[in-house]
């Protein structure tokens, strides 16, 4: 890679780690995150458990390599620690997918239900929402909800059509969608199939509801990396964004990993161009300006951490269906 005209000559890695150690900061990466960022991480890992490690230690900094919600996430949860995104452009099409305007008036129009909403949405939509949900916590949260309470379920419509079919539970769906995990074609996945009779697809309950019907395994990215290296066979199709095989093949190198395939069988449609606007030189100049820099006004953060504090008493069984008025917000 072309380094910055101005960064020529550095040791980006080495610099990326005297930085670490001079502004006692830990860095975090995605699965989605390019190979040489997940390499130099504190820790690599899905989005909600990298901000709950990151809240665990003593650092003063975090250098959250992953998406904007990611990292105001790690706020939320850390608001005493400087948390920094290494390009602010780094968004996601799901929390683009539903502004807090439109969703604040979408729960105004039906009063009588709770938001169970994705993490992968912005504060504001976290703070207008009852009980936040990962993808290997939803199913679990959603079973301890009375059968006859009405639930909106934002922002991603396949996550929760996969929910609602999985549980049958009659959801409101936001119609919101991951660019990545709707690029997959069913044709060409078939046909990579083919070539691999015997192979197990393993799936992200993003992808849309004929992707997950050839699937053998669908969960999370923990929950797949876990399916990787557990599997009795050793080929294993894939069907989220391709950079977490990275993960698959460091825990496994004697299995075989192949990314499920775009339209037209070879495209790089399936890598998150969000996630990809992360890079060594960017995380550098982050660390060494602690800019850009997440920022979140309290009386926000803590009504987006009540809904996030929800997911985590329910999740961990602290929090009964019998308690669920407990974490009850108004949506106003």
């Amino acid at each position: 890679m072309e380094q910055h005209p101005h960064l020529k000559g550095l040791d980006l890695r080495a610099e990326i780690d005297r930085l670490r150690r001079e502004r006692n900061a830990v860095i975090l990466a995605h699965y989605y995150q390019k190979p040489e960022i997940q390499d130099l991480a504190d820790f690599v890992g899905d989005s909600l458990d990298l901000s709950k490690k990151a809240q665990a230690t003593d650092a003063e900094v975090i250098a959250f390599c992953g998406v904007k919600f990611m990292a105001e996430t790690a706020k939320i949860l850390s608001p005493d620690k400087v948390v920094v995104l290494p390009d602010l452009n780094a968004g996601c099409s799901l929390e683009d997918s539903c502004p807090p305007d439109q969703f604040a008036a979408f729960r105004a129009q039906h009063p009588d239900a709770i938001a169970l909403t994705y993490i992968n949405c912005s504060t504001e939509v976290k703070a207008l929402s009852d009980i936040i949900v990962t993808s290997s916590s939803a199913e679990k949260i959603l079973s301890q909800i009375p059968k006859d309470q009405k639930i909106i379920f934002g922002p991603d419509k396949n996550l929760g059509g996969y929910l609602a079919r999985k549980t049958g539970r009659d959801m409101l769906l936001w119609p919101g969608v991951c660019i990545v995990h709707e690029a997959f074609s069913e044709t060409e996945l078939l046909k990579l199939r083919a070539q691999h009779p015997g192979a197990p697809i393993a799936a992200h309950p993003e992808c849309p509801p004929y992707i997950l019907d050839h699937a053998d395994y669908v969960g999370s990215t923990s929950g797949i990396l876990k399916f990787a290296g557990e599997m009795a066979g050793d080929t294993l199709i894939v069907a989220t964004e391709p950079h977490i095989i990275h993960q698959m093949e460091k825990a496994a190198p004697d299995k075989h990993f192949i990314g499920a395939p775009g339209a037209d069988g070879n495209c790089n449609c399936n890598i998150c161009p969000y996630m990809a606007l992360n890079t060594m030189e960017k995380l550098y100049i982050a660390l060494r300006d602690l800019e850009p820099r997440i920022e979140i006004e309290e009386s926000l953060r803590l009504k987006a951490k009540k809904s996030l504090d929800a997911m985590l008493a329910m999740a961990s069984g602290t929090v009964g269906m019998g308690d669920l008025g407990s974490v009850r917000v108004t949506g106003d």
